[in-house]
């Protein structure tokens, strides 16, 4: 038991038997969510008797980027677990994950300017712009480069007419930029689409909005962006930079003759692996000159991307097969964070329309005018809007896909080997009260040492109350056991004067690693729980 977290918080030289990194948004470039590496949590001590809020990380705002953790960084006089945490004032913390010790604090607005503001953004929602609260620095979460003890993320800065976006390349030990960090994030495209100027588009730095997860692979840093509640003209860019110089080596717009087409996915990061990146973007436009199969536009649709050149080639992609639908009623796909489910080759998505959508990679599916010719399409039903994070887990005897949309039950759904399906058969649904609702669902994370039965745990982050898509509401943290998630092991409202963490931070995953679970909130902190 890690007692001294709770008994002497503050000690710099406590430490911990574990030593588990989370790099990424949702562990890897899978975006599966499990630590399958946590040897201190069961099910059997996360109660409300042995488990709970050990100590609080405080910070100067809301915190939308999911914290970070590095293992046995030498930092301080000594080798700690380190929990990097961003807000959006442009803020980067670095505490101690096991005792609270604040190694450094670093502002990276740029000089002379200020975070942009909701408010800064006159066109998005008709002008009353409420998906953020206040200020709009760093949003998208990190990546963390251990090898070269690097973390990039994205800040934004304004003068209040000017908008900058700055990737930087920080040292994880003390924050110093690297070499050629910041870079300004600017782009062109060649395209007459929404927005265009003599056959060009210019990337947007006030209108394209920063809220996925950063994908590292390959050496290059993949940054993606979407919109302001809609506000064009904008549309879907991923850009590739060189991750030891900075230099900007890729730049795809995914609707360079159209319009829209964000990428965004509820903050997931974009999946990746050795053949490619795996992608969902947002309503727009859909082919081009009459032809809904062509690549050139590729809005409503899941993607596998390959680099080609300076940009990115689609070499497979899933579109609806009733994508006009889709967009008119503002139905559009990829909503959920989607990912690649771990050692096969498939990759589940899902969108407003309150559909799962299970695609081979490689071969997702195409449009077809008169139906989707995918793997599966497992519909929730309607009201189930899947702005929410799916999470996977692979038990003793059975791999489960979560996912808990707003409106909805938490449903975990076995994955078939056999048959390389969803199986509804065997879904086991937590029917109990008190689910997400609006129009925001759940984030969800796992932990567990393997498949050692006893000791899956499924982690999930909502609001308690109202609707967190435009409003700042209170979250609830809550466990389950991850072969039976009619089991509920804890959450923190059994002891809320203990466990209590304030206000929901939306799509901020928690991060469980060494024997803690770090939950992001809106109330200026991050708390930290643990076996008391």
């Amino acid at each position: 038991m890690l007692a001294t977290c709770k008994d002497n918080p503050t000690n710099p030289s406590t430490t911990n038997p574990q030593s588990v990194s989370v790099l990424t948004q949702h562990n890897d470039n899978t975006r599966s969510g499990w630590n399958d590496n946590e040897t201190a949590l069961t099910t059997s001590n996360v109660n409300v008797q042995q488990f709970g809020a050990v100590f609080t990380l405080t910070v100067d705002g809301e915190v939308y980027a999911q914290p970070l953790v590095v293992a046995h960084l030498y930092i301080g006089g000594g080798d700690h677990n380190v929990v990097y945490i961003a807000t959006v004032n442009n803020t980067l913390y670095a505490y101690d994950g096991d005792n609270g010790t604040l190694y450094w604090r670093k502002s990276f607005t740029a000089p002379g300017m200020r975070p942009p503001r909701n408010t800064d953004m006159t066109g998005a929602c008709g002008g009353t712009y409420t998906n953020f609260s206040g200020n709009i620095g760093i949003v998208g979460t990190p990546v963390i480069d251990s090898a070269r003890g690097t973390m990039y993320f994205v800040a934004r800065s304004t003068t209040g007419s000017t908008f900058v976006q700055y990737l930087h390349a920080v040292n994880i030990v003390d924050g110093s930029e690297m070499a050629g960090s910041p870079t300004a994030i600017t782009a062109f495209y060649s395209g007459t689409g929404d927005g265009s100027a003599n056959g060009v588009i210019a990337f947007d730095a006030q209108r394209q909005n920063q809220r996925q997860g950063l994908t590292l692979i390959n050496g290059v840093v993949y940054v993606t962006f979407s919109s302001h509640c809609d506000w064009g003209p904008y549309h879907g860019w991923i850009l590739g930079y060189d991750a030891a110089t900075l230099q900007r080596l890729i730049v795809y717009n995914d609707t360079p003759n159209g319009y829209a087409g964000g990428i965004w996915e509820s903050g997931m990061g974009m999946a990746a692996d050795a053949q490619g990146l795996y992608v969902v973007t947002g309503n727009g436009t859909v082919g081009d000159s009459s032809d809904p199969t062509r690549l050139t536009n590729r809005g409503n649709s899941a993607l596998k991307l390959t680099p080609s050149g300076a940009t990115l080639q689609v070499s497979s992609y899933f579109t609806p097969f009733d994508y006009q639908a889709q967009n008119d009623a503002d139905l559009d796909y990829g909503t959920m964070g989607s990912l690649l489910i771990p050692n096969s080759t498939y990759f589940l998505t899902g969108g407003k329309d309150g559909s799962l959508y299970l695609l081979n990679k490689d071969n997702m599916g195409g449009w077809v005018s008169s139906s989707n010719q995918v793997q599966q399409v497992v519909p929730l039903g309607s009201s189930s809007n899947m702005h929410c994070h799916a999470a996977y887990y692979k038990g003793s005897s059975k791999e489960f896909i979560y996912v808990w949309s707003e409106n909805d039950v938490l449903r975990a759904i076995p994955f078939d080997r056999g048959s390389n399906q969803l199986d509804r058969t065997g879904e086991i649904d937590f029917l109990g009260t008190g689910g997400p609702t609006g129009q925001s669902g759940a984030v969800l994370s796992v932990s567990s040492n393997g498949s050692t039965d006893g000791t899956g745990i499924l982690w999930a982050s909502y609001a308690s109350t109202g609707d967190a898509e435009s409003f700042v509401s209170p979250g609830i943290l809550r466990a389950f056991d991850a072969n039976d998630v009619t089991r509920e092991l804890w959450n923190n409202h059994q002891n809320v004067a203990r466990d209590g963490a304030g206000n929901y931070a939306k799509f901020s995953s928690p991060t469980i690693a060494d024997g803690h679970v770090y939950l992001p909130t809106f109330s200026n902190r991050v708390v930290v729980y643990g076996l008391r």
